[in-house]
């Protein structure tokens, strides 16, 4: 990765139902994310965050003629365009763009931005596959339809701002998926992209699905997208999430994943830019999944025990 990353925080909650998300940025960099990153080799630039207003000043409502219901869907938009352009820049200056969400809906911003100037890959870390469009989804959350709106699936494949023409399903890979709605499970079913669940993560052990992970995320593309969403660590690690879903991945086994990333990037320099998202410190004890994240950020990067 560059040796310099500029750390862009995107404080939104518009994406969740559940209101603290948008402090993630700050609690993540309380628990020294920037020291953290020192410690791996890198320098930590702090680009600051997005000015966004609060959500209990806009209306959820949305005047898009789209099919479904997509909360705060304007609002949204006005994120992603402004992070797209912010991680756009990043990657211009020669720097590496590390987002700090925020809900996950802001992978739609750091993504495009990501797969302007390339082809991308993803892999993503969630228990969720975030593949609802707004006619699927049952709460109308944008944070469950991130890579429904990269993909122009459904309505969004008329929004602009959202659909990234760069990024391809079969590029994509999930890596320990545990809940997933009716619906949902059929658009993966019948999808290109590849998904590892947490029951491939028992059988086959973590390092061995990360590496299959990149494989798919690097056949016939440019570089890499890394998205780690905490609520894919097990809750009674991390509980300080919106969407908290038991038998997720143990501590050891998440830094695990992030150093197969990196070790992976210091052999080919695959990662190309990351989000971390969903740190929610209302509900969290004591700042443990913020530091959890933090300390998962300086793993990707090159942290090590020795």
């Amino acid at each position: 990765m560059a040796t310099t990353v500029r750390i862009i925080g995107a404080p939104m909650d518009y994406g969740a139902d559940r209101r603290g998300v948008d402090m993630g940025p700050s609690a993540i960099r309380y628990a020294e994310v920037a020291d953290r990153l020192s410690d791996a080799g890198v320098t930590a630039v702090d680009d600051g965050d997005l000015s966004i207003p609060r959500a209990e000043e806009r209306d959820p409502n949305t005047d898009e003629p789209i099919e479904g219901t997509a909360k705060f869907l304007r609002e949204v938009e006005d994120v992603c365009t402004r992070l797209e352009e912010r991680v756009a820049e990043t990657l211009a200056d020669g720097e590496f763009p590390l987002v700090l969400g925020g809900d996950h809906s802001v992978a739609i911003g750091s993504m495009r931005g990501s797969a302007r100037e390339a082809d991308l890959g993803a892999i993503w870390f969630d228990a969720h596959a975030d593949l609802n469009t707004p006619a699927t989804s049952p709460s109308g959350n944008v944070h469950g339809m991130p890579l429904a709106a990269t993909l122009g699936r459904g309505a969004f494949g008329d929004l602009s701002w959202a659909r990234a023409p760069r990024v391809r399903e079969e590029s994509i890979a999930y890596v320990g998926l545990r809940s997933i709605d009716e619906r949902e499970r059929e658009l993966v079913r019948d999808s290109e992209m590849t998904a590892y669940t947490m029951a491939d993560i028992d059988e086959r052990g973590m390092t061995a699905v990360v590496e299959d992970a990149l494989d798919v995320a690097t056949d016939g593309t440019d570089g890499v997208h890394v998205s780690l969403d905490l609520d894919w660590v097990d809750p009674k690690t991390a509980p300080g999430v919106g969407t908290p879903v038991r038998g997720g991945v143990t501590y050891r086994e998440a830094h695990a994943a992030l150093e197969t990333v990196s070790e992976r990037h210091a052999a080919e320099e695959i990662v190309r830019s990351m989000d971390v998202v969903e740190v929610n410190p209302i509900l969290d004890e004591g700042n443990e999944t913020a530091t959890i994240a933090a300390e998962l950020t300086a793993s990707a990067f090159g942290n090590r025990i020795l």
